[in-house]
């Protein structure tokens, strides 16, 4: 039976659930949601899923999202994060607390700074559950 983070209400399935070992929402999604055109989404499922979304619904966490994914070496410092968005270094640090709570960014403290990675396979889930079926021969 799949558990509830508590910090952004996330599934976070049991081992025995999980088809692998992708952690947070990759494997919270890939394991526990069903693709949204296949099978109506269940409340709880539904209001999961809108937490993601409402966390990448805000232009600045999609900057942010896109600057972070795009990075050679794949992390970035919170430093290198203020001057681009234009914003100040506490709210860039708010956004980035969000998209972490989401499940779509890791956070690694270093001495004073945070650095932020993707989390694999979080986005490719994420598109996966919004995919609709392919189009079979037998539905028209």
């Amino acid at each position: 039976m799949a558990t509830t983070s508590a910090s952004a209400g996330l599934p976070i399935p049991a081992p025995s659930e999980c088809a692998d070992d992708t952690p947070g929402l990759a494997g919270a999604i890939s394991a526990c949601c069903t693709p949204l055109a296949r099978t109506p989404l269940s409340a709880d499922e539904a209001e999961q899923l809108a937490a993601v979304l409402k966390a990448i619904a805000v232009p600045a966490r999609l900057r942010l999202l896109s600057m972070i994914y795009a990075r050679d070496g794949g992390e970035a410092c919170v430093c290198e994060l203020t001057e681009p968005l234009g914003l100040t270094q506490p709210t860039v640090s708010h956004h980035l607390k969000v998209l972490v709570e989401a499940g779509l960014i890791s956070r690694d403290k270093r001495g004073v700074w945070a650095y932020y990675r993707p989390v694999p396979g979080a986005m490719a889930a994420l598109a996966a559950t919004l995919t609709p079926a392919p189009a079979t021969a037998d539905a028209a």
